[in-house]
């Protein structure tokens, strides 16, 4: 297990280099530290974004988000995260009505413009009823949960 770990962690370095080749040394973000749910729970704290991102998923989800969009390592996608995370009950309860405080608010912290709103909480709404209903759903923590709705959330804002 512990090689297996160690093994995934330098492949998932040796792409992130690979992917920066084309670029100037420290162009980009640091995949560990800037990117994935690590960087949105601790994004003060580098040593902790780094030590949650290899503990989550042994690095890959933050490398990936960091080869493949290195925009979502910052600005309102990891405000949005860390939003999501802080206040996941009450969004979850106002998606369920269908409007409230935290998902305007969320829907303000990405940008969604006011004509995109309706279309983007309804299918908000739609995809996490369906979400809610998987038995994997209660077996999830809060932070497994926030990561589900995360991405369900930018997927609706992406296809808007």
């Amino acid at each position: 297990m512990k090689y297996s770990a160690i093994a995934a962690l330098t492949v998932s370095m040796a792409l992130c280099a690979s992917a920066y080749a084309d670029k100037a040394p420290g162009s980009g973000p640091n995949p560990f530290s800037d990117c994935g749910i690590g960087a949105a729970l601790f994004p003060e704290h580098k040593v902790l974004a780094v030590t949650s991102n290899v503990i989550w998923d042994i690095g890959t989800t933050a490398v990936t988000s960091a080869t493949a969009s290195p925009e979502t390592c910052s600005g309102k996608n990891v405000d949005a995260a860390a939003f999501i995370l802080n206040s996941y009950d009450s969004l979850i309860e106002e998606t369920a009505r269908g409007e409230g405080e935290h998902l305007s608010a969320l829907l303000n912290i990405l940008e969604v413009t006011p004509e995109q709103q309706t279309k983007i909480i309804a299918n908000l709404r739609t995809e996490m009823s369906q979400h809610i209903a998987e038995d994997s759903y209660l077996a999830a923590d809060k932070r497994e949960k926030s990561q589900r709705f995360y991405t369900t959330v930018i997927s609706a804002v992406t296809s808007a």
